[in-house]
């Protein structure tokens, strides 16, 4: 190993990994996903490439509690693996989040079942611990709502996020490098779960991609079906921009990607850059940073979402953004 390496990485085992007075301790909620040992082997042992190190210096998980959903069966036969391997990490593993949130500073609310989020995410914001939620945000917009009024309310930061969202190209044409997007198509597995709106188990991973390069500003969404029978949901933005979710099909759209037109030409959109680009994101919120996606913006993705469910049950019906806000706005209330 080159010299100039071997120093860089005594310096910053001993700045960030190992002992540091100012290390942010970071707890984890729900070990029913991949997500949470992703965080905390890249948090605890450091990136794979030596020159990512200095983004994840003097954060590191020491507490984790392993309940995440009670009922889905997919998530709750994980739990066991994932607190083995967490525990392998030098994580302390809690009785309850009450035990949790005296131990660390900042939390990463990991539970696979967005129905549970918002009675887990009391408590951290109540001590006021800046979270990250893993997605999807809610079970359903009425969860979603009442997750974001209670995070604006706290003044506490919070934000949720696929890392999708931070692929470099992605990012690339967020930042201007198109111009203002005129249209714009994503892709990704939209598998489902019957306890959740179709599209936030998991094709809010395509979904995200899609506000990211698109922007606020979605008014009606349109649901309907590929030529070979998979999810396609098309949405028409402010000044009639449009922007087009479809679920991959292992063929000309296999796994997650898309595309991106602008003004000044287009663009490769949408691809997974590995969670280390999100990660990054988030140990700069915990480090004191402001949240890199606003309440905003989590709202009209998760309403997109959720006018696509709307559509369906209309027939493939033009449904609005503002409709389904209002509606289950209605239905949302903080409990105490």
């Amino acid at each position: 190993m080159p010299i100039i390496i071997l120093i860089a990485l005594l310096a910053l085992t001993t700045a960030g990994f190992g002992e540091d007075r100012a290390l942010i301790r970071a707890g984890i909620i729900g070990l029913d996903t991949s997500h949470a040992t992703a965080f905390a082997e890249t948090l605890n042992k450091g990136p794979k490439k030596v020159e990512n190190l200095a983004d994840f210096q003097g954060v590191k998980v020491v507490a984790a509690f392993p309940q995440g959903s009670k009922d889905i069966t997919s998530s709750t036969v994980r739990v066991s693996d994932y607190t083995k391997v967490v525990r392998g990490l030098g994580v302390e593993i809690t009785d309850s989040i009450e035990e949790l949130v005296k131990k660390v500073d900042v939390v990463f609310l990991e539970s696979n079942d967005g129905r549970v989020h918002l009675e887990q995410l009391k408590p951290l914001l109540a001590a006021k611990k800046p979270v990250f939620i893993d997605k999807p945000l809610g079970g359903n917009l009425v969860d979603v709502i009442q997750i974001l009024d209670l995070a604006k309310k706290s003044q506490v930061p919070v934000f949720c996020s696929s890392s999708l969202r931070f692929a470099k190209t992605t990012q690339a044409v967020r930042k201007g490098s198109l111009g203002v997007v005129l249209k714009a198509e994503t892709f990704s597995p939209a598998k489902l779960e019957p306890t959740h709106t179709d599209l936030y188990w998991y094709g809010v991973h395509g979904c995200e991609a899609l506000f990211t390069v698109m922007g606020v500003g979605c008014e009606t969404v349109k649901r309907g079906v590929t030529a070979d029978g998979k999810i396609e949901v098309i949405g028409v933005w402010k000044g009639g921009r449009t922007g087009v979710f479809r679920e991959e099909n292992g063929k000309d759209r296999s796994g997650y990607g898309g595309k991106a037109i602008g003004e000044k030409g287009e663009a490769t959109v949408g691809s997974f850059d590995g969670y280390d680009v999100l990660l990054v994101e988030i140990v700069k919120m915990f480090k004191g940073g402001p949240p890199p996606v606003s309440l905003d913006e989590m709202l009209e993705l998760y309403a997109f979402m959720e006018a696509a469910d709307e559509s369906k049950r209309r027939g493939g019906a033009e449904v609005s953004l503002k409709e389904v806000i209002d509606k289950a706005r209605a239905k949302a209330t903080i409990q105490p």
